[in-house]
């Protein structure tokens, strides 16, 4: 068995602005310390997958980016998507790549700006996961596998997947070293829900949040491809032949000028019948906008998150970012986010911070591009 890791890097994470910019986006920002979300998860994938099984996947424009942070990445393992085509293109890619020069890979393929606390029950998800993509279902193929994440509360920002829990609401991997995890079957996928569904998932307790990481062979998904979207599997299977030779950057040009655009999620893993979840629980987080930040941040005794010369009085639960040592005060808040980049500032309740999407959205309509 030859393990690889897919990394799906070519986001721009709008709901970080106005840190996160079209130039510099959210897998390239030190949210956490020193080192930025893409060289975090690529540390954590050591020492399972060595440098040179590690593969990138972003937008072309993010290529000379990418090697600046991954220099241990080889530059030929850093694949640029000339346009968006959403994961299901991007994962073909890959697929492709990895077929043309390992018939044999099994691909983990993890978004690049996740958050992960506990890495070595990371490693152990990952390593039943593999594991479960190596056996033989009833049609002599191999399984699609997905990481579920233990939900801790009624989150409505994930999707869900529902699971045969054969017995085992409790999750094996929390009982202790002695007992691995193992992978359940999927039953449904769910999309995000309201308050009270996403209580009735949490007390049913065999939903598990959707991670958006992936384990499978490379043969695999393509013969999924192949039997669920054959229109992308007809565009990037010849990709195979195409990978080291000078035809193949027109060929990928090609390939996404053509193709549909298309979530993994939607187009293949809610459609097939031989899913596998393993679930989870090592602390993630998709960080996925300021709130999550001041979630995840050491606080003060007032639940506040200050980053840069700041000054907080009478104000809780909030979140403030200066720039550039400019003073930032905030007298009398709650639940707020400031963020402060010295061209535009950010304010905003915190339990709005999802919406910070929609402004960037509305700049770019506007022509307001320089702030995008």
């Amino acid at each position: 068995m030859s393990l690889y890791a897919v990394i799906m890097a070519g986001g721009v994470g709008s709901r970080f602005w106005p840190r996160s910019r079209r130039s510099h986006p959210k897998q390239f920002l030190d949210v956490f310390g020193p080192a930025s979300l893409i060289q975090s998860t690529f540390a954590r994938l050591q020492p399972l997958v060595e440098p040179e099984r590690v593969v990138v996947v972003t937008n072309a424009d993010y290529v000379e980016k990418t090697r600046e942070h991954l220099p241990a990445v080889p530059e030929g393992n850093i694949l640029g998507e000339p346009v968006a085509r959403n994961t299901a293109p991007c994962i073909a890619l890959a697929a492709a790549k990895l077929i043309a020069e390992d018939p044999d890979a099994t691909m983990l393929v993890l978004p690049a700006d996740h958050l992960i606390a506990n890495v070595e029950r990371f490693h152990r998800v990952l390593e039943a996961a593999v594991e479960a993509a190596h056996t033989e279902t009833a049609s002599g193929g191999h399984p699609l596998v997905t990481i579920g994440i233990r939900p801790t509360h009624p989150e409505t920002g994930y999707g869900y997947i529902q699971f045969d829990a054969d017995g085992d609401l409790d999750g094996v991997e929390d009982r202790g070293p002695a007992d691995k995890p193992r992978a359940h079957h999927v039953l449904t996928f769910a999309e995000k829900p309201d308050v009270q569904t996403a209580e009735r998932f949490l007390d049913a307790g065999d939903f598990l949040w959707n991670s958006g990481m992936f384990i499978w062979r490379a043969d695999a998904i393509l013969a999924a491809f192949e039997r669920y979207l054959p229109k992308v599997h007809r565009l990037f299977a010849p990709l195979v032949d195409a990978f080291g030779t000078d035809t193949e950057a027109e060929a990928v040009a090609a390939a996404y000028e053509q193709s549909p655009k298309i979530s993994i999620d939607y187009g293949i893993m809610e459609q097939a019948n031989d899913v596998l979840v393993v679930p989870g629980s090592f602390g993630w987080s998709d960080v996925g906008d300021w709130r999550a930040v001041h979630e995840l941040s050491e606080k003060d005794d007032a639940g506040n998150r200050a980053e840069g010369n700041v000054i907080l009085k009478d104000t809780a639960r909030s979140f403030a970012r200066s720039a550039d040592d400019r003073l930032l005060v905030l007298v009398g808040m709650e639940d707020a986010v400031v963020v402060d980049t010295g061209d535009a500032v950010l304010v905003c309740h915190r339990e709005q911070a999802q919406k910070v999407k929609d402004i960037v959205d509305f700049l770019g309509v506007h022509g307001m591009e320089e702030y995008v």
